[in-house]
């Protein structure tokens, strides 16, 4: 209860206090290429129910490519890369925060393709929280697409290598979570973002 109270008021404390910046940035991203502000794409959320909404940093059409994000992708816009590098792209998730639908802090959600990936038991136990827009793993592998730009394979590598990796960090939080984590989680990533 204390986390669902902590997350509505800094959600929504959050959208009205950046409210101009998502005006600026959604006029951006509608002047730099064609296409929607919102990109809609599907997220599995708590007990397996899906979400949508997030700031548009690919051409549109994209997702029909590949689910993931690699190296200095071509499909990524001008406007993308700075919302990428500074995660402004996740910003309107508190939307989903306010709704209940995520939290500020938990595992982060997967597109149903990769989820399909996950073993039941762990799968159960990740998912019956609500997910996060931030969690140790977000951290961890701030520079994922990078990563997965050196890689032979990159399909192959997010699913035996990166996703096993997180799905790690998604039960040790599920299984250690509390209020001060949440907090510690919060800060960390914004070092991150800063560094």
């Amino acid at each position: 209860m204390i986390k669902r109270i902590f997350d509505f008021i800094a959600s929504l404390t959050g959208l009205i206090c950046i409210a101009p910046l998502l005006v600026v940035v959604a006029c951006w991203v509608k002047l730099d290429s064609a296409g929607p502000v919102f990109f809609r794409q599907q997220r599995i959320g708590r007990h397996r129910v899906p979400f949508y909404i997030k700031f548009r940093t690919m051409v549109v059409g994209s997702e029909a490519k590949s689910n993931i994000t690699i190296g200095s992708d071509a499909r990524i816009t001008n406007a993308g890369r700075f919302l990428r590098h500074y995660k402004i792209d996740e910003l309107p998730q508190l939307i989903n925060v306010l709704l209940g639908e995520m939290s500020l802090v938990g595992p982060r959600p997967e597109v149903p393709r990769y989820v399909a990936y996950y073993p039941k038991d762990v799968g159960d136990i990740v998912l019956s929280v609500p997910p996060g827009i931030t969690d140790w793993a977000s951290i961890e592998y701030k520079a994922e697409s990078e990563l997965l730009g050196t890689a032979a394979n990159s399909e192959r590598t997010y699913i035996e290598v990166i996703l096993p990796a997180k799905l790690e960090y998604y039960l040790r939080y599920v299984r250690e979570r509390s209020f001060l984590m949440d907090l510690r989680i919060i800060f960390s990533t914004l070092v991150a973002i800063v560094h």
